[in-house]
């Protein structure tokens, strides 16, 4: 079963996890220096904050999922669509490895779509560490499906994960 994905970025980490926590009823489930996340069941949601230089507001929306062949699938769907895409792969990002791709939206809002493989230790992997989040500027995934080869190479491009 997948679990919607949001990701915020915030100004104060603090004073927005106490306002999640008392919204969501819970504390997070993952407090670091500079991000919390809270794994919800109900409603089914990864709703994720950080305080990493990101732009205050939604940063990137998505789907995780929970086996590799959901994520096959969710692949194999966008596919049929004239969208431009990002296949990370396996990458180390926001304290967790994961197998993720992303594609955006005619707004230009990047969707990340992964499978979490197991949680780290630091927000990315030392040659890809980033001061935001991982998720690719509208600017560098905008292009269609026939655009795609420099959309990819502008996205490898990237410091981000």
């Amino acid at each position: 079963m997948k679990r919607f994905h949001v990701h915020v970025g915030v100004d104060d980490l603090d004073k927005n996890i106490a306002f999640y926590s008392s919204l969501f009823g819970q504390p997070p489930s993952v407090v670091k220096d500079d991000y919390a996340k809270w794994m919800l069941d109900d409603p089914r949601i990864n709703f994720a904050i950080s305080n990493r230089g990101l732009p205050q507001g939604v940063d990137h929306l998505g789907f995780q999922t929970e086996t590799g062949e959901e994520l096959a699938a969710l692949r194999a769907q966008t596919a049929t669509a004239d969208l431009a895409t990002r296949e990370d792969g396996v990458t180390s990002c926001c304290y967790a490895k994961s197998d993720k791709y992303w594609i955006t939206d005619p707004q230009g809002i990047a969707w990340e779509t992964f499978h979490t493989l197991d949680s780290i230790p630091t927000f990315a992997s030392a040659e890809k560490a980033a001061p935001a989040c991982c998720a690719p500027s509208s600017a560098k995934l905008t292009g269609q499906a026939t655009d795609k080869m420099a959309v990819k190479s502008a996205a490898a491009k990237s410091a981000c994960c």
